[in-house]
């Protein structure tokens, strides 16, 4: 289940752990352990992809979102194509701040992403499976790996367990090193089918953790980190997905996705504000 980022990676990212840090962005400030921040300037990995999900909020501390799906019939230079209407989301109650994906860190001068922040990560990621409430036989229709949710199925959250920023079964699990977890199925309706993000995969401590797509509690109602959405349109994105094809999704503010755009090889959006 574990896919490690190279080590060098993860030592220049723990190189500032422990030291505290904070940005202010329009009056509201992201404190946490000092990491070190940068932006590649391209992503092979969208050039590859032929799926895109892009979620993009008015400003940094915005909650209320927009999505928009996009396909291409092959990657490189291959224009994208968008994939029917966009369609509301939320993301975290405060907002967005820079995850730890493929796209480096994040930039000074913009809140970054840590554990508790109630902010949900900016930036590129992988998607690493859906998981869901429903028995596998009852969702052939995924072209995705799927796990079902069960009584001992656990998110764990604390940074000092090994299986930080993973699923779990805890009967697997010879002995559980962790003292705080969320027990997913007691979460019920709103993890009835949902998709795991692929930030801070290489489990950096404090960084933020357990970043899901799933269904909202209301269109008003911002997460503690995650990206929700209603029922009809988590369905849509799940019936669509296809591991074979890549798939990835970018989270920006918009003015940060226009910015960033035509260097990532993004496809242009109109701003739904």
């Amino acid at each position: 289940m574990k896919k490690s980022w190279t080590a060098p990676l993860c030592c220049w990212l723990l190189a500032g752990l422990g030291m505290g840090a904070s940005i202010e962005v329009d009056g509201m400030e992201t404190k946490g352990p000092r990491r070190l921040l940068h932006l590649h300037p391209i992503i092979p990995e969208i050039r590859r992809s032929c799926q895109l999900i892009t979620v993009t909020t008015r400003g940094w501390n915005d909650a209320k979102a927009t999505i928009q799906l996009f396909s291409r019939p092959e990657g490189g230079s291959v224009a994208w194509k968008p994939v029917g209407k966009p369609f509301p989301a939320v993301t975290g109650a405060h907002g967005l701040g820079w995850g730890i994906g493929l796209h480096g860190t994040g930039e000074p001068e913009a809140p970054y992403k840590v554990e508790g922040d109630r902010r949900a990560p900016a930036g590129v990621f992988k998607l690493y499976s859906v998981f869901g409430l429903a028995a596998p036989d009852r969702v052939r229709f995924l072209r995705f790996p799927y796990r079902q949710v069960t009584s001992t199925t656990e998110a764990v959250d604390d940074p000092h367990s090994k299986h930080y920023n993973r699923i779990v079964n805890r009967e697997d699990v010879a002995r559980p090193d962790w003292s705080t977890s969320e027990s997913m199925q007691r979460v019920g309706g709103r993890y009835r089918f949902g998709v795991m993000v692929e930030h801070n995969w290489g489990q950096v401590p404090g960084y933020g953790s357990c970043i899901f797509l799933h269904l909202w509690a209301g269109a008003d109602q911002g997460t503690v980190g995650c990206t929700a959405m209603a029922s009809s349109d988590l369905n849509r994105l799940l019936h669509w997905l296809d591991a074979r094809r890549d798939p990835l999704i970018v989270q920006l503010p918009f003015g940060e996705y226009d910015r960033l755009r035509a260097a990532w090889g993004l496809p242009a959006l109109k701003a739904a504000w």
